[in-house]
């Protein structure tokens, strides 16, 4: 995973995209039974937009409704293709084994995300599925782009989850 501050140019160049994804989080207004404020966008190879996505298990009653497989599936019907080759995902939370399961068979070749995720992340913190090349060409991975306000959004939304009374739920 290259290093934010190693690359500061080139991680520069990977926020406005990102800002993107931040702003999908930030949508739902917090409260009960809201989602856990996660977003993700899917960037084609000529750097358009095709997939957007926020966190809907709660909203759809779908507990695979994570943001990045919302924002795969729109880009898989923006694409008319199930195959997202050479396309990247932007994500606020590093995926965790079911999203990086499915950004792999998406065939997504770059995923950048923000904020490690060190209970549940699978792009390095936790497990590294996304570079497991038993499961397909490996992914390439950026994280930490804008890691300080993506961690921000969930810690905050947790803040006051647990100040509302309510249980800690996952992302």
């Amino acid at each position: 995973m290259p290093d934010a501050a190693a690359t500061p140019g080139y991680i520069s160049a990977l926020e406005p995209v990102m800002r993107l994804a931040l702003d999908l989080a930030s949508v739902e207004a917090p409260g009960a039974g809201a989602d856990v404020p996660v977003g993700a966008i899917v960037l084609a190879p000529d750097g358009q937009v095709i997939g957007r996505g926020r966190n809907r298990c709660l909203a759809d009653t779908d507990p695979t409704a994570h943001a990045e497989v919302v924002a795969l599936r729109a880009a898989a019907r923006a694409a008319g293709s199930w195959r997202l080759d050479c396309c990247s995902l932007f994500v606020t939370l590093e995926p965790c084994t079911m999203c990086a399961g499915a950004l792999i068979a998406a065939r997504i070749r770059r995923l950048v995300y923000g904020a490690p995720d060190p209970r549940a992340g699978a792009a390095g913190s936790l497990w590294d599925v996304v570079t497991d090349r038993r499961l397909g060409p490996p992914v390439e991975v950026i994280g930490g782009v804008l890691a300080r306000e993506c961690g921000e959004v969930i810690s905050e939304f947790f803040a006051r989850h647990r100040a509302a009374g309510g249980d800690s739920a996952a992302p």
